[in-house]
């Protein structure tokens, strides 16, 4: 290994590398470890005051904090530590040789890319395989501790259960796991064929099926109806599910960020028939997993571009300029869920808006860069 770097990867490209990955994960390491001690601080009440253990505490919540605001932090640690560097380097004229060694602005780029990819590689692997499971350690022990008293039920909930079935519920208690005031009607086509109401429905855990209370029935053929009340209680088998009728509006507390990707996909087919109002955040969170990684190209692009310039009064000029383009850039991508569920774009155009936008603008300062 270390001969086929040696190979292929010059004094320069090596020197380059360890500049941006060790500034990389040094300065996230000192933000990890920042933001930790402000979580302490802020939810030291709850962990003193609940009977949680010192070994939830470390291996369920704080495994599950750190790998999230890890990959939170990651795109913009690595723009400012790309800035930080490259700015040094070009204060020190360190840049101006290697561009008058034959070597192009292009092959200059050659190491970021590297360690971009890098980045990215660990990234998605992280946002696929990782974040998922670590997400539901955080969110278990957050439900728990933090967020309990917190009214997690919906109200006036409407599903489609299939092309002809659908289901009406006007309240539903998740401590009870009981739902009020149920109706589910069976249409063939546009006729109304069957309609089931029950004043309450009660989910058995054990059995997977729900208990209608007291059911009433009435069918209707034509203009034929046949209508029975107060029938004994009926166990039925129907696909749906005490989540179904759970609000998981906090972001915190995203659901949809603790399912895998195969998990995922299958609410997503399901959704697509139920229309339940929360594909977009479903699709969203889908795409985001793989679309916010490249990111760390989109980023680096501008941060090289920026800094690459030896410029009056040092790093502050490029490093200001990078927090300003940093903070725009969080704007813009905490706003794409926005623009998604608000202003009707595609998720998958929302998701990518930022990287486009942003992508865009490296691509023309990369043209205006000095050669």
């Amino acid at each position: 290994m270390r001969r086929f770097l040696h190979r292929y990867l010059t004094v320069i490209d090596r020197y380059i590398i360890k500049k941006y990955l060790g500034t990389f994960v040094f300065t996230l390491g000192i933000f990890m470890v920042i933001s930790v001690v402000f979580d302490i601080s802020e939810h030291l009440d709850n962990f003193l005051g609940e009977d949680s253990s010192l070994n939830e505490i470390v291996f369920t919540y704080y495994a599950g904090f750190i790998p999230f605001y890890l990959m939170l932090l990651s795109p913009l640690i690595n723009f400012l530590a790309v800035i930080f560097f490259t700015a040094k380097m070009a204060n020190q004229t360190e840049i101006v040789p290697i561009l008058t060694s034959r070597a192009s602005f292009y092959r200059f780029l050659r190491p970021y890319a590297l360690s971009a990819a890098l980045i990215f590689t660990v990234s998605l692997f992280a946002n696929i395989y990782l974040l998922p499971f670590t997400n539901k350690l955080k969110i278990a022990f957050e439900s728990a501790h933090f967020f309990k008293n917190d009214d997690p039920s919906k109200s006036e909930v409407h599903i489609q259960l299939d092309k002809r079935t659908f289901v009406y519920l006007q309240r539903y208690d998740p401590d009870l796991q009981t739902g009020y005031n149920f109706t589910l009607e069976k249409f063939d086509g546009d006729e109304l064929k069957e309609k089931l109401t029950s004043l309450s429905i009660k989910y058995d855990s054990l059995k997977n099926r729900w208990t209608l209370n007291m059911p009433s029935i009435r069918y209707v053929n034509g203009l034929k109806e046949t209508f029975k009340s107060n029938l004994p209680n009926l166990d039925t088998v129907l696909d749906m599910r005490p989540v179904d009728f759970e609000a998981h509006d906090n972001v915190v507390s995203n659901i949809y960020s603790a399912m895998s990707l195969s998990a995922l996909n299958k609410g997503i087919e399901k959704e697509k028939t139920r229309s339940t109002g929360v594909i977009t955040d479903m699709l969203f969170e889908k795409y985001r997993r793989f679309v916010e990684p490249l990111s760390s190209f989109v980023l680096t692009c501008i941060g090289v571009a920026i800094a690459s310039r030896k410029v009056r009064g040092g790093v502050g000029l490029p490093l200001g300029i990078g927090i300003f383009i940093c903070f725009t850039y969080i704007v813009v991508n905490k706003f794409a869920l926005v623009f998604a569920i608000k202003g009707g774009f595609p998720p998958l155009t929302a998701v990518l808006m930022p990287n486009i936008i942003f992508g865009t603008l490296g691509y023309i300062l990369l043209l205006k860069a000095p050669k």
